[in-house]
């Protein structure tokens, strides 16, 4: 079974006057249970829209993305958040909740019709809390913080969901070196002990190369090539994708992919 499988999807928006109309058109694409994904590509060429109609934020056809075999359009919202678990790129709160209170939204879905937490409720939010090593601000606002602590923070909100699926558009947006690794490594764990299928955006084509099992290159609103990082990962690929030359070093051991890029563009 595919946790996740796409058919015929295609959407499209108007960007501005200045930037030309956008369209997504992805024929086929299936993701494993227990898969780790990562998804890389230049900017605008689709990643993060991939992501967010996965999630379910924006509408698409009928019988075009299916969740464990299960059309998206016929599952409820709050099913659906049972099922997938989303860490946009960019993370803000225009009300000034608490850390605690934004970790313990990703119960929601699981609340009583009085809309009050159980005990569980609060010991999985100070799980993800002590996770994401936020036990020393969880009482302070979300705008009191750093963006990289606010970053973890919504990332925490989405570990408490317990969700099958979690999704992450650049969780190493606003990090630290340290804590970047500590998202990636975390992702892993999560991956190979508990199957939890993690599909993550990312600019970083080490992280995607040391932590990732699958490797999405997308451009132009379509997926250019897919597959094992061993095959998807190597100069020619990123130089068609991104137009720079690269160096790829790999260890089979270690089932790592270290990518120097050289930063002279190739000619178009």
């Amino acid at each position: 079974m595919n946790a996740i499988t796409i058919s015929n999807l295609v959407f499209s928006y108007e960007r501005s006057r200045v930037k030309p109309s956008f369209e997504l058109n992805i024929p086929s694409w299936n993701v494993g249970l227990g898969d780790f994904v990562g998804i890389v590509g230049p900017n605008g060429s689709g990643k993060s829209t991939l992501l967010r109609l996965i999630a379910g934020l924006a509408p698409v056809n009928p019988q075009t993305i299916f969740i464990n075999n299960k059309c998206i359009t016929e599952i409820s919202h709050k099913d659906l958040a049972k099922k997938v678990a989303y860490v946009p790129q960019k993370n803000f709160s225009v009300f000034p909740f608490s850390v605690n209170e934004i970790v313990m939204m990703g119960r929601n879905p699981y609340l009583n019709f009085m809309g009050f937490e159980s005990k569980q409720d609060k010991e999985i939010v100070e799980d993800a809390l002590s996770t994401m090593q936020l036990h020393e601000i969880k009482n302070k606002g979300i705008n009191e913080i750093s963006g990289g602590e606010a970053q973890r923070v919504f990332i925490a909100r989405a570990l408490s969901q317990k969700a099958p699926i979690i999704l992450l558009d650049e969780p190493n947006a606003h990090l630290d070196l340290e804590h970047q690794i500590h998202i990636f490594e975390l992702m892993q764990k999560l991956n190979k002990e508990n199957g939890i299928t993690i599909i993550t955006v990312s600019h970083d084509l080490n992280l995607v190369g040391v932590y990732s099992k699958n490797v999405v290159m997308m451009q132009e609103g379509r997926i250019e090539i897919e597959g094992d990082k061993a095959l998807i990962l190597n100069e020619e690929n990123i130089e068609n994708v991104f137009k720079i030359n690269s160096a790829i070093f790999s260890s089979k051991e270690l089932n790592k992919i270290n990518v120097l890029i050289n930063p002279v563009k190739t000619k178009e």
